[in-house]
C-alpha cells in the first residue's frame, strides 16, 4: 500500500510510567505530513517533540492511535516490520553526531550499509559525503573535524540507505549560529532537490523559520500547525491559564 502522506497521526498517544505515575507524553496528536515536505516540530521541554520522532522512526511504539508511515500503521506492526523501517525508510541525525570516534567518516557513513548486508557501498558513500561536502575529508576521524563538519557526515550516513524520511532531533544543538545556518541550508537543499520528507526537532526559533511549516507542540497536544511564523511565535509565548482545583 501506497500513499501521499508521509506520515499520518491519528489520536496518537505514549504513557510513560515513572515509578507509580504515569507520564503523558502524547495526548492524542493528529498530525498529517505530505510526501516532500520540510516540517519544523518546537514547542517548550517536555512537550513531546523527540517522544513524536521516536513513534515515527519506529523507535517506540505508540500507546494508542495509529501511525501511518508511507501507508504502513506501524503501532500494530511486529518488530521486523519497524526495523526494515528504521533500516530502510528512515534516517536518523541527533544532536550529539553519534559518529565511532575512531573511524574514519567514510567508514561512519558506511556502518548502516554494512548493517544491511550491502556489498561493493565505497563509491556510494564517496558519493555522499561529496554530496554533503565533505568530498576532501574522507579519510578524517570526528576528532579531525569541526562540529559542523561531524553534523555532515552524520546527514551523509542518514542518507546512505536512501530513505524517503530524514528525522532530525535537534541537529544544531551543539553548532554555533552560522554553522547551524550551513547545516539547515543542506537540510533545505536536500528536500527541495532531493524531495526528501524532512521533520526537525528544534527549540531554535531561527532554526525552524527555515522550514516550509511549523508545528507546535504544548503538553502531548498540537496547539498550531502553520506556514505562519507570527502565528508560530504567539503559539510559543501563549500560556495557558492553570486548571481549576477540583473540588472535593
Amino acid at each position: 500500500m501506497t500513499s501521499d502522506l508521509a506520515v499520518r497521526a491519528v489520536d496518537l498517544t505514549r504513557t510513560f510510567k515513572v515509578g507509580e505515575t504515569k507520564v503523558e507524553a502524547l495526548r492524542g496528536v493528529n498530525l498529517e505530513v505530505p510526501q516532500g515536505r520540510f516540517v519544523a516540530l518546537v514547542g517548550p521541554s517536555g512537550s513531546g517533540k523527540s517522544t513524536f520522532l521516536n513513534l515515527v522512526g519506529g523507535l517506540d511504539r505508540p500507546t494508542g492511535g495509529e501511525l501511518w508511515i508511507d501507508g504502513v500503521e506501524l503501532g500494530a506492526s511486529k518488530e521486523k516490520v519497524l526495523t526494515e523501517h528504521r533500516r530502510q525508510r528512515v534516517g536518523f541525525v541527533f544532536q550529539s553526531f553519534n559518529l565511532l570516534p575512531r573511524t574514519s567518516a567514510l567508514a561512519n557513513v558506511e556502518l548502516p550499509l554494512i548493517y544491511a548486508g550491502v556489498s561493493q557501498s565505497r563509491d556510494r558513500c564517496v558519493a555522499a559525503l561529496e554530496m554533503v561536502g565533505l568530498g576532501d575529508r574522507l579519510h578524517h576521524k570526528p576528532n579531525e573535524l569541526s562540529g559542523g563538519q561531524q553534523q555532515r557526515v552524520a546527514i551523509a550516513r542518514a542518507l546512505i540507505n536512501q530513505p524517503s524520511l530524514l528525522l532530525a532531533d535537534e541537529p544544531t544543538g551543539n553548532l554555533d549560529s552560522r554553522t547551524s545556518r550551513e547545516v539547515i541550508g543542506l537540510f533545505r537543499k536536500l528536500n527541495e532537490v532531493s524531495g526528501i520528507t524532512v521533520i526537525l526537532v528544534t527549540h531554535d526559533q531561527d532554526v525552524a523559520r527555515h522550514a516550509r511549516r511549523v508545528v507546535v507542540l504544548r503538553d502531548g497536544l498540537v496547539v498550531c500547525d502553520t506556514t505562519d511564523f507570527f502565528q508560530v511565535t504567539q503559539a510559543l509565548h501563549f500560556v495557558p491559564p492553570e486548571e481549576p482545583e477540583k473540588s472535593n
